[in-house]
């Protein structure tokens, strides 16, 4: 009968869930160390992967301030794309209002289409070219500025909105 146990014990210990269990309470002890500060609290193997590179030089801090004066860093690998910015900068921002206020719906083609961001007075407004190409370095500041799309960019500015009432 006590070996019957025994085997019913090792069993229940080495099960999927228990595992798991183990899993997120040693990831949770690891991720309150002070060190691991900048590591997320439900940190993506992407998260893990950008942040070992940016301990190896291979990746960027970059500050972004936003129109309030309050900023926070977003980090982005050398190699990336003004559109891999702004979803590392979506990211952030999604998990900050997460952890202040729960769950909240931002409308981020309404931000795209309202705000553009600026370094060192030139607009960053081409998603497909590199950071780099705007002279974007680690520990770098973009601000959020107010922007309307041109006609060009074949986008609608605000003024479209109008249109549609003087149809009317």
């Amino acid at each position: 009968m006590d070996s019957g146990s025994r085997n019913e014990d090792v069993v229940g210990y080495n099960t999927t869930t228990a595992k798991k269990a183990r899993l997120q309470s040693m990831l949770s002890a690891l991720l309150d160390d002070p060190i691991l500060s900048d590591v997320p609290k439900k940190p993506t193997l992407a998260d893990v992967d950008t942040l070992i590179n940016l301990e190896l030089g291979s990746a960027m801090k970059i500050s972004v301030v936003k129109m309030d004066n309050t900023s926070f860093d977003v980090a982005v690998l050398n190699s990336a794309t003004l559109k891999d910015l702004k979803m590392a900068i979506r990211k952030k921002i999604n998990d900050i209002e997460q952890a202040q206020m729960g769950h909240r719906h931002i409308s981020w083609r309404h931000i795209w289409a309202n705000f553009c961001l600026v370094h060192h007075n030139e607009k960053l407004v081409d998603d497909n070219s590199l950071l780099r190409d705007y002279g974007l370095r680690n520990n770098s500041k973009v601000v959020f500025s107010p922007y309307v799309m041109s006609r060009e960019s074949q986008k609608h500015s605000r003024r479209r909105k109008h249109r549609l009432f003087r149809r009317l």
